[in-house]
C-alpha cells in the first residue's frame, strides 16, 4: 500500500526522483547547465529509475556523474552500444551502473537510467551540458530549461516489446534553478516565463548578477530565461586554449576560437524591401493542434493562432508574388495545385478556405508535404520561401532534416514551433538546414510578432557571395569548425568556430574579415582578435566546435553515397575525444567499488514528464474517438500511435465549422484591406474606429476619393493607437503608403489633417510615409 504522502506516479507507483536543481551559468551568449536529479528508493526491493525527458537540440552533454553516499562515479564517453552492454551486463550482476543517451532519432530527446538503487538508498544524479543561447526579435538572449515532452507522431507502429513512458499532469517533482550571469557587456535587464525572486547585481558595473527562481515551482512547463544586455550588437572573439592532456593538433588540444557577429546592412539597401519571391505556408492541421497556446483561460487554440498569422501573412505579402498554403496531417493538401500570382481574387480565395481551417487531419506527418513541394518547379526571379507552422511532434526528425538540406539552394526555410514542447531538433533544424530563422511560440507569446520577423527576413535582399578569410601571423593556421555560412539577417548573431594550429614568435593578434553581396553591393564586416587564450573557461569554446562538427557529420553520415561506416567512426572518436554527447555515443558509469552486490529481482519505475498533449487532452479529445497509446522505443524517439489509421480528431461536422469573429481590432483592420494595399470606406471600417460609416463619410472632403480617405484613415488608426503592434502590421501599412502614393492624391495635406480630427489624434504625413 502506497502512503499517500508519497511521490507517486499515476499508477500509483512510488517515484524515485524526488528534486531536481538546475544551475545556470551564462558567459555573454554561451550558457553552461547543471543539473542535479535526487533519487531515493523508498520501496522494499531493488530498483531500476529510468527518465526519459527533453533538452534542448543544440545542447553539449558534456558530464555525467553519480554519488552514492560519499562515493562519486564519474561516467565515460563510450560507443553507444558498448554501453548498452555494459550496463545491462552490470545491472544483471547486481552493480549499480549509470547509462546516459541521446536518442538516434531526435537529439533533443535524452534517456537516464539508474541501476540497482538499493532499498532506502539515495542517489544524486549531475548532467552538465552546455549551448549558446539564441537571439530574440527584441535583441534578448533566450534560454529554454524544457520540462514538457511532446509523443512523436508515427503513423504506424506496434505496441509490443515497447516499454511505455510515463506521463502526468502534475509533476510530482520540484525544480529549483540559480542563475549567475557574467558579461563583457552591462546587463539591462533578465525576465522569465515563470516567478523569480528580484534580479541581484553583484558589481557597481552591472556586468554580474544572480537571480534564483521562486521556491516552489513545480516543473510542468518550461522555463524561459530572456536576458538583455546593453549592447546587444556587440562583435566579440574569444580564444580558449586546448587541454593539456590532449595531443598537440587535435582539436581539444590546440586552442579554439569562438567568433560572434552581428552584420549590420546599409541602410539604404534594407529600407527596400523585396517585391518578388514564391511563398508556402506550410501548416499543421493535426489532432494537437486543436491544444490551447497556454494554461491561461484567455488562451487561444493553436490552430485559431494559426488562422490569424496566416490572415496577417496572406495581407502583408507584396503585389505580384506568388503564394501558396498547404495543410498537413496524416495526409495533406494544398489550396491551388501549385503556386499562383498573388491577386485581389486569389487572396480572396485563401482566405475563405483559411477561415474554415482545424485540426482536423490527423496525425503529424510533415516529410510527404515537404516532399511534394520540393518537387515543384520554382519560379525564375522569385525565391522560393517555406514557413513552416508545427507543434513539432514527429518521429522521423532525421529524415525531414535531411530532405530540406537536400534543397537549401532552390529555397530558404522559415520555421516556427507552436507551444511547449515542440522539439527544438526539428524547428531549429529545419532552419538551419534551410539557411532560414526558427522561431518559438510559448507561453503567451503571441505568434504574430514572431512570424512578421521572419517575413522581415524573407522580404530582405539575400546575401550572396559569402566568404570568410583570415589573417594571421606566420606560422599560424586556422581551421574553420563551423558549417560554411550560407546565410545573414540584419541584426542575427552569426558564430563561428576554428581550431588555431601552430604558433607565432613575433604579433598575437589576428583578423576575420567576412564579406558578401547584398544587393549587388559589397559588404566587409571585419573583427581583430588576440591570438593569447583568455581566462579558463573549462574547455566550454572547444565542446561547442565539438558538438558543431559532430552534427555536421551526423548530416554527411545520412547524405546519399557518404561511407556511413568511417564517418560514423569519425563521429565516436570526436565525441569520446571531446566527452560530448552524439547519436552514437552514450555516457556510462558503473560503480566497480560496490562490494556488495544487489540482490533479488530488479523493480523498474519510469518517471513521470509533462506531456502538452497528455495534459491537454480533455480539451482536446472527444468522447468516443479511437484509443491512443503513448509508448516509447527509444531508438526512434516517443511516438503516439492510433488504434485507428483515420484522423486523431475528427469533428462529426467538420464541414459546417464556422471561423469565430476577429476579436483583434488590428485583425478586424487588417481582414478589410484590399491586396493592393486600400480600405474601401464602409461601415465595417468606421467600426473599427468605433464610429458610423455617416460619420466617417460626412468627414471627407469632397475632392478626395473615399478609397484614399478610407485608407488614410486606416494608418492614422495604426499609428496613433496601435504603435506597440506596429511589428505586426507593417507591411499591411507599407502596402496602403504605397498605395496611396500611386494615386497622387490632391489635398492630402488637409486629408490628413481631417483624419486627426475625426480620430482624435495628431499623426503627421512623414510618419504615415505618404
Amino acid at each position: 500500500m502506497v502512503n499517500c504522502c508519497d511521490l507517486v506516479s499515476e499508477k500509483n507507483e512510488p517515484v524515485p526522483l524526488k528534486s531536481i536543481s538546475v544551475e545556470l551559468q551564462v558567459r555573454d551568449h554561451v550558457a553552461s547547465v547543471s543539473s542535479c536529479l535526487q533519487y531515493v528508493n523508498e520501496e522494499e526491493r531493488p530498483l531500476e529509475a529510468v527518465f526519459v525527458f527533453p533538452l534542448p537540440a543544440d545542447a553539449a552533454v558534456c558530464h555525467f556523474s553519480a554519488r552514492i553516499g560519499e562515493q562519486e562515479i564519474v561516467a565515460e564517453v563510450q560507443d553507444k552500444q558498448s554501453a548498452r552492454d555494459q550496463y545491462d551486463d552490470a545491472v544483471s550482476s547486481g552493480q549499480q551502473a549509470f547509462l546516459l543517451e541521446e536518442s538516434e532519432e531526435s537529439s533533443d530527446v535524452f534517456k537516464l537510467s539508474v541501476g540497482c538503487l538499493s532499498p532506502g538508498q539515495k542517489a544524486s544524479i549531475t548532467i552538465v551540458y552546455i549551448i549558446e543561447l539564441s537571439v530574440q526579435a527584441d535583441d534578448a538572449l533566450r534560454f529554454c530549461l524544457p520540462a514538457v515532452l511532446n509523443p512523436r507522431y508515427t503513423p504506424a507502429v506496434s505496441a509490443a516489446g515497447v516499454p511505455e513512458v510515463s506521463s502526468a499532469s502534475v509533476i510530482p517533482y520540484t525544480l529549483s534553478l540559480s542563475v549567475e550571469v557574467r558579461s563583457s557587456d552591462r546587463i539591462s535587464k533578465l525576465e522569465s516565463s515563470c516567478p523569480l525572486d528580484p534580479l541581484e547585481f553583484l558589481d557597481a558595473q552591472h556586468t554580474h548578477a544572480t537571480v534564483n527562481l521562486t521556491a516552489g515551482h513545480r516543473f510542468d512547463k518550461d522555463v524561459e530565461l530572456f536576458l538583455y544586455y546593453e549592447n546587444s550588437h556587440q562583435p566579440s572573439a574569444v580564444v580558449e586554449a586546448g587541454a593539456s592532456a590532449a595531443p598537440s593538433g587535435s582539436l581539444m588540444g590546440d586552442p579554439a576560437l569562438m567568433i560572434s557577429l552581428y552584420p549590420e546592412f546599409p541602410a539604404d539597401v534594407m529600407s527596400s524591401l523585396a517585391s518578388r519571391g514564391e511563398f508556402i505556408f506550410v501548416v499543421d492541421r493535426s489532432g494537437s493542434m486543436d491544444c490551447k497556446m497556454h494554461h491561461g483561460n484567455d488562451a487561444q487554440m493553436r490552430i485559431e493562432s494559426a488562422r490569424d498569422t496566416l490572415l496577417l501573412l496572406l495581407k502583408s505579402l507584396p503585389m505580384g508574388c506568388y503564394f501558396n498554403i498547404y495543410g498537413f496531417g496524416s495526409h495533406f493538401e494544398s489550396f491551388f495545385p501549385q503556386s499562383v500570382v498573388y491577386s485581389e481574387d486569389t487572396m480572396e480565395e485563401a482566405l475563405k478556405r483559411v477561415k474554415s481551417m482545424s485540426a482536423d487531419m490527423g496525425g503529424t506527418e510533415i516529410l510527404q508535404p515537404l516532399k511534394h513541394i520540393y518537387s515543384q518547379p520554382c519560379y525564375p526571379d522569385h525565391p522560393r520561401q517555406l514557413f513552416i507552422f508545427t507543434d513539432g511532434e514527429v518521429w522521423n526528425t532525421k529524415e525531414v532534416l535531411d530532405l530540406v538540406k537536400r534543397h537549401v539552394y532552390s529555397h530558404r526555410c522559415f520555421s516556427f514551433g507552436i507551444g511547449e514542447g515542440a522539439s527544438t531538433a526539428l524547428i531549429t533544424g529545419m532552419a538551419r538546414e534551410g539557411s532560414g530563422h526558427a522561431q518559438f511560440i510559448t507561453g503567451t507569446d503571441r505568434m504574430q510578432p514572431k512570424v512578421m520577423q521572419s517575413l522581415r527576413f524573407a522580404l530582405q535582399p539575400a546575401v550572396d557571395n559569402i566568404s570568410v578569410d583570415w589573417t594571421v601571423p606566420e606560422g599560424v593556421k586556422v581551421d574553420m569548425l563551423s558549417s560554411s555560412i550560407n546565410t545573414l539577417f540584419q541584426g542575427q548573431r552569426a558564430l563561428i568556430y576554428a581550431q588555431i594550429k601552430g604558433q607565432s614568435s613575433g604579433k598575437k593578434e589576428g583578423a576575420v574579415t567576412v564579406k558578401y553581396k547584398l544587393k549587388d553591393q559589397p559588404v566587409t564586416n571585419q573583427l581583430q582578435f588576440t591570438l593569447q587564450p583568455t581566462e579558463d573557461t573549462g574547455l566550454t569554446i572547444h565542446r561547442l566546435a565539438a558538438r558543431s562538427v559532430i552534427r555536421s557529420l551526423e548530416l554527411e553520415e545520412r547524405a546519399e553515397g557518404a561511407d556511413a561506416e568511417n564517418v560514423r567512426k569519425r563521429i565516436v572518436e570526436l565525441s569520446v575525444q571531446a566527452g560530448v554527447s552524439s547519436a552514437h555515443t552514450a555516457f556510462i558509469g558503473i560503480n566497480k567499488d560496490h562490494n556488495q552486490t544487489v540482490k533479488g529481482p530488479l523493480l523498474q519505475r519510469r518517471v513521470p514528464v509533462a506531456h502538452m498533449l497528455q495534459m491537454s487532452m480533455m480539451q482536446c479529445q472527444p468522447m468516443g474517438m479511437c484509443a491512443m497509446a503513448l509508448q516509447m522505443d527509444f531508438d526512434s524517439t516517443m511516438h503516439y500511435s492510433m488504434a485507428s489509421s483515420n484522423s486523431m480528431i475528427e469533428s462529426d461536422d467538420e464541414s459546417d465549422q464556422k471561423a469565430e469573429p476577429l476579436k483583434d481590432p488590428v485583425l478586424q483592420l487588417v481582414s478589410l484591406q484590399k491586396a493592393t494595399g486600400c480600405w474601401e470606406l464602409n461601415a465595417s471600417l468606421a467600426a473599427v474606429f468605433g464610429k458610423t460609416e455617416d460619420e466617417v463619410t460626412n468627414q471627407k472632403t469632397a475632392q478626395v476619393d473615399g478609397s484614399v480617405w478610407a485608407t488614410v484613415l486606416a494608418l492614422i488608426w495604426l499609428y496613433a493607437f496601435k504603435s506597440d503592434q506596429q511589428v505586426e502590421w507593417q507591411f499591411v501599412a507599407m502596402k496602403a503608403a504605397s498605395w496611396v502614393r500611386s494615386q497622387k492624391p490632391d489635398s492630402l495635406s488637409q486629408c490628413v489633417c481631417d483624419g486627426n480630427a475625426l480620430l482624435g489624434c495628431q499623426v503627421t504625413e512623414d510618419m504615415l510615409g505618404i
